[in-house]
């Protein structure tokens, strides 16, 4: 019985030695938890009013906030770990050498998230241009983390990597709002070069979708043997380029022939 009572007080000392030795610390810790995860939250309300007010791309707007938040909170339990007394050393070595087999293992789709991030950011492209990338031309539907959607005017969808968009070169057909539509036809000199300008001026004057400004021009563009060739440059908006051209050179076939223009491969 007195060896009991022994042992329960020698407990009771070392219990209340550590009390004693640790309780500061412990008690420190938890109140630089709790007092960190209230400063964590504030600042992800800052980070969210911020980007909205800078206009933030929806998509990565959520990401990056939830990306500062996990990285602090991490470093906040690192630091309480350490203020208690936890000794990090073998942690450390722990999460370092996951972070390097997730690094070798993911560095494709590494690489795709930070292009993806970099073409948010930059825009280079937004949703609902028109762009040239990879061999393929359409319109952009998504741009998500990782890759970019895009429609080709053949109704196909596309997903292209980022990582590939952020390395190449990538041609946007519709920012700039107006894009210059290019026709070279060949005549005979046996027809007058002034009657083909006539007939060209008069075409896109009546043409509704060509743009006033930048101005038109029109111009032989070479001498041949056989004949004359007159190039014209009209602007258009970019949108519809294409359905613009053809009912555009669909006019002019028509205007042409109405006005008694012999076209290039009939009657040669």
């Amino acid at each position: 019985m007195i060896l009991a009572n022994v042992n329960i007080n020698r407990f009771y000392d070392k219990a209340y030695d550590w009390v004693i030795d640790k309780g500061p610390s412990i008690l420190l810790g938890i109140g630089v938890l709790f007092i960190g995860l209230w400063l964590i939250k504030l600042f992800s309300r800052w980070i969210r009013t911020g980007m909205t007010k800078k206009s933030v791309n929806p998509s990565l707007a959520p990401f990056l906030c939830s990306l500062v938040v996990i990285v602090l909170r991490v470093l906040l339990i690192l630091t309480v770990m350490q203020i208690i007394g936890i000794k990090l050393t073998f942690l450390t070595v722990l999460i370092g050498g996951m972070g390097v087999a997730a690094g070798l293992a993911l560095s494709g789709t590494l690489q795709n998230f930070a292009s993806g991030v970099l073409i948010l950011l930059l825009k280079p492209f937004v949703v609902g241009d028109n762009i040239i990338a990879q061999g393929q031309e359409g319109t952009v539907t998504s741009i998500q983390i990782f890759y970019t959607i895009i429609k080709t005017f053949d109704n196909r969808t596309v997903v292209i990597p980022n990582g590939k968009l952020s390395n190449e070169v990538i041609i946007n057909i519709s920012r700039e709002g107006s894009r210059r539509l290019d026709i070279e036809i060949k005549f005979s000199y046996g027809i007058e070069y002034d009657e083909i300008a006539a007939i060209f001026n008069k075409t896109v004057e009546e043409f509704k979708d060509c743009l006033k400004t930048p101005e038109r021009r029109i111009g032989v563009s070479a001498l041949e043997d056989s004949g004359y060739k007159v190039s014209m440059n009209v602007w258009v908006n970019a949108h519809g380029f294409t359905d613009t051209k053809l009912a555009f050179q669909e006019e002019l076939m028509k205007n042409l022939k109405q006005g008694g223009v012999k076209l290039p491969g009939i009657g040669d």
